[in-house]
């Protein structure tokens, strides 16, 4: 068959005249090289090769690489977003394998589930406080009591230090002013979804909020092949040119970070930034963004929003974890910039230079927390990443049971990505330096450490309740004086810490709620167990998050 210009014109922004791709076409020129370049090669109709394209032309350096691939070609013009579901449906498994191993071997956590590592240390830990235990067993009670103080102590220190250098405004980009239109970069924003169809219309109208120029916005919702429910309801919105669904095919694992690679490819902005499902950013945020960035060096790679929840009163959980939020987005990541530790990033609200985000491979697939392993990454090859004064609000976890599903999931990505960038030590002091791989590991082990001793401290409120405690003899002695001083000195300033954060956060309603956080930390234990679990049973699994099952008790995020 032949087909003469007049047939392929017909085709155009249409299917229905065209011979299906070429998958082996596709193959030879390369997937990643058509999704780059917004083309797709054709079944040969003769004498040439048709390549659709959303231009209807080819640049010189593509009809070159195309003819030396596939000898002549004629292009065809075709809709942009037809040519990337075809390429998805026709190169899906090369293009799935690339966005699930775009992180060098060593960097990855893929080949290195955990299990080895935290086996060994669970088992370490407990032969040796058993030997201790034989030659002498209250030493090693105190011991033990005593390291589990220290961790809480440490774990608390950010916020002290956040609290003593007054850290808030000038440890964030603030106050910068607006860039004309015709200077506002290109700014993707990689939206993924999985089983949302409860929330993504919500979600459309929240992104037609965003004051940021359309010809210089694309939009990309991130769609898993096989979300029948939430295709079904994306197929009813009418999405304009600027909103375009990326439809991830299967693979060996199904992960947000997976669904990111993909959607890379079929981005174009200079900027790149990510939102979840449920996020209400500030309608001005993207200005921010562009402002902001066109302010730093090429070596701010990253700028990190701030996140807190518009159904906060929903119940006593929520609450709480609004506290727990506005103290780490207003005082402890602040903290970590100044002093020059590496920054683990949010999940969503964050972005970043495409080259700077390309040069470290992007996301690691089969981490969990992807987020916070991408920041140390970042870290390790020399970029920084600035903090922004701007907010999403986006949707708390309102159950015990969804709360420590996505807890035990941030606890299971810190153990990979602890396991993953101490497995070649030396690199990494090469790397970060030995202040700046200290406090990768303060963030790190320490939260999960603390998590895992905390049940020994909890047990002292045992004996405000007249109930016997094999540490009371060393409590009435003038060391454990002087440790119930500093539990006390260090619950006062936690306190504080908090209080000034929902401040911050302007969210004074939450003052009451900071002294009952005493009930809310302790769950992080219980998290953690099921993250242990999950490290043997199944590493790369992510527990989703269900969102919509809240009501909003605030509709407009401040600026």
């Amino acid at each position: 068959m032949f087909l003469c210009d007049a047939d392929l014109a017909c085709a155009t922004g249409s299917l229905s005249c065209l011979p299906p791709p070429d998958a082996l076409a596709i193959r030879r020129v390369g997937p990643a090289y058509c999704v780059r370049h917004g083309l797709v090669p054709l079944r040969s109709a003769g004498a040439f090769t048709p390549v659709g394209t959303a231009s209807g032309a080819l640049s010189p350096m593509e009809r070159e690489r195309l003819i030396e691939v596939l000898g002549p070609v004629h292009p065809v013009k075709l809709r942009r977003r037809e040519i990337e579901r075809l390429l998805v449906d026709h190169a899906g498994p090369p293009l799935i394998r690339r966005a699930e191993s775009r992180v060098a071997d060593p960097l990855s956590c893929r080949s290195t589930s955990g299990r080895s590592s935290v086996w060994v240390l669970l088992v370490g830990m407990l032969v040796f406080v058993a030997v201790a235990a034989i030659f002498d067993s209250s030493k090693t009670l105190i011991g033990l009591f005593v390291l589990a103080a220290l961790l809480s102590f440490l774990n608390n220190g950010l916020s002290v230090l956040a609290l003593s250098l007054g850290i808030h405004r000038s440890a964030t980009l603030a106050q910068i002013p607006k860039l004309p239109a015709e200077a506002l970069p290109v700014i993707t924003l990689l939206v993924p979804l999985y089983r949302e169809e409860r929330i993504a219309s919500e979600l459309l109208l929240r992104l037609e909020r965003i004051d940021y120029p359309r010809d210089r916005l694309e939009i990309r919702l991130i769609v898993e092949a096989s979300d029948w429910q939430t295709q079904d309801m994306l197929s009813g919105a009418h999405l304009p040119d600027w909103v375009r669904t990326v439809f991830v095919p299967p693979g060996t694992i199904q992960t947000k970070p997976r669904a990111l690679n993909l959607a890379l490819d079929f981005s174009s902005g200079t900027i790149v930034g990510i939102y979840d499902a449920e996020d209400a950013p500030a309608p001005d945020q993207l200005q921010k963004v562009a402002a902001a960035f066109d302010q730093c060096g090429a070596h701010v790679a990253c700028l990190q929003g701030k996140l807190n929840f518009y159904n906060s009163r929903s119940n006593w959980l929520t609450r709480c974890f609004a506290i727990d939020y506005a103290l780490w987005f207003t005082m402890i990541m602040p903290t970590l910039r100044r002093i020059g530790w590496p920054v683990p990033l949010g999940g969503t609200t964050v972005f970043f230079r495409r080259a700077a985000l390309e040069a470290v491979g992007a996301w690691d697939a089969h981490n969990v927390t992807e987020d916070a392993d991408l920041g140390i990454r970042l870290a390790r090859k020399g970029y920084v990443t600035e903090l922004i004064d701007t907010t999403t609000l986006e949707e708390a976890t309102v159950s015990l049971g969804a709360w420590m599903r996505q807890r035990s999931r941030w606890q299971k990505g810190y153990t990979q990505t602890l396991i993953t960038h101490l497995r070649y030590p030396r690199d990494l002091l090469n790397d970060l330096g030995i202040w700046g791989a200290l406090g990768m590991l303060v963030l790190l082990a320490g939260s999960l450490l603390g998590a895992f001793f905390g049940p020994l401290l909890w047990s002292l409120w045992l004996i405000f309740i007249a109930i016997p405690h094999p540490l009371t003899p060393f409590l009435a002695s003038p060391g454990g004086h002087w440790l119930a001083v500093l539990f006390g000195v260090n619950l006062i300033l936690s306190w504080t810490a908090m209080g000034v954060a929902v401040t911050r956060m302007d969210r004074p309603d939450l003052l009451s709620w900071v002294p009952t956080t005493m009930l809310y930390f302790p769950l992080m234990t219980g998290s953690l167990v099921k993250a242990i679990y999950e490290i043997f049973r199944r590493p790369f699994h992510w527990d989703k998050t269900d969102h919509g099952v809240s009501e909003a008790d605030a509709l407009c995020p401040p600026t």
